[in-house]
């Protein structure tokens, strides 16, 4: 909207946007028991063809099943895919390239047997965070607990190098908290401090030396990760997935390829400018960044069509 575009959005009735909004349930059914996710999810995707003359783009961030309907109607449709949950989903994928355009969300997150327009990083509201004033020496654990995330390698790194650590996020998978996590929480070395709301997340980011993003799995985007160095904060990842993509090493992080190279950064990351590291955060994750390559993507597909 704030483009000069005039937007639907289809939601939830509870969103909050400042576009036109059409809605075809209440609340997310994650929050409302009584609601059936598959009677929802055919009522909301309907909703959108059924206007489908409305509009010059529809855009899908809804995953795949969308896109059976996409011949059906003349209107373009654009599909982000945010990563793929399994392989069996991928068929659908293929049956539909070159229908309409697929946008990944980071270039190591597409599959070698498709086609896609553009790659388009998420963006954030850089506006919300800002250069903390006087960061501490500690470390971050910014996530979900989970294997995938490393938190436990992050607790390894912060004892090999004699800092304390705080964790944030919530607890995805309990016995792996219970059995690599706990143990170590003490209160003073290794703190945990729950799931970070919005109102504190900046303080919890940029008061931070560093964040430690050491996954086990090649993640098709972070956003703590992209929101740590909008803080100024550097980001110390293992080099897997879209981590490539996102620091740049020795300006806004570092990339490790094992647990010798993240403790080694750790002092390095030090030395690095953070207001820079947030000026690099600011020009390349913003929302307005997105939004024009979004733009360049819907008119590339309706001049195609043209």
């Amino acid at each position: 909207m704030a483009a000069g575009h005039h937007v639907t959005l289809f939601a939830t009735a509870d969103s909050l946007t400042s576009a036109e909004l059409q809605a075809t349930t209440p609340t997310g059914w994650s929050e409302d028991a009584g609601i059936d996710a598959k009677v929802a999810e055919c009522l909301h995707i309907a909703s959108v063809f059924e206007r489908a003359g409305d509009f010059d783009i529809i855009h899908n961030g809804f995953d795949f099943l969308p896109l059976t309907y996409s011949e059906l109607v003349d209107t373009p449709v654009v599909t982000t895919i945010h990563g793929f949950s399994s392989e069996k989903i991928v068929p659908v994928y293929q049956r539909y390239d070159g229908a309409g355009a697929y946008v990944s969300i980071s270039d190591a997150d597409r599959h070698p047997d498709l086609h896609y327009a553009a790659t388009i990083h998420h963006g954030i509201d850089i506006d919300q965070f800002a250069v903390h004033p006087s960061p501490g020496e500690h470390l971050l654990f910014f996530g979900r607990i989970h294997p995938d995330k490393g938190t436990a390698h992050a607790i390894e790194v912060a004892r090999r190098c004699g800092r304390r650590l705080d964790i944030a996020g919530i607890i995805q998978d309990e016995e792996y908290f219970r059995d690599a996590v706990a143990p170590h929480l003490d209160g003073d070395q290794v703190r945990y401090l729950g799931a970070v709301g919005a109102d504190s997340r900046t303080e919890v980011l940029g008061g931070a030396h560093a964040l430690l993003h050491l996954i086990d799995f090649d993640e098709p985007f972070g956003y703590s990760v992209v929101e740590s160095m909008a803080c100024g904060t550097p980001v110390i990842a293992h080099a897997r997935g879209s981590m490539g993509e996102l620091i740049e090493h020795g300006v806004t992080g570092y990339l490790a390829a094992d647990m010798d190279a993240a403790v080694a950064a750790v002092d390095a990351a030090g030395g690095l400018d953070r207001a820079k590291i947030a000026e690099c955060a600011a020009a390349r994750f913003s929302v307005s960044a997105m939004v024009d390559k979004y733009v360049d993507v819907y008119r590339d597909v309706l001049g195609a069509r043209a």
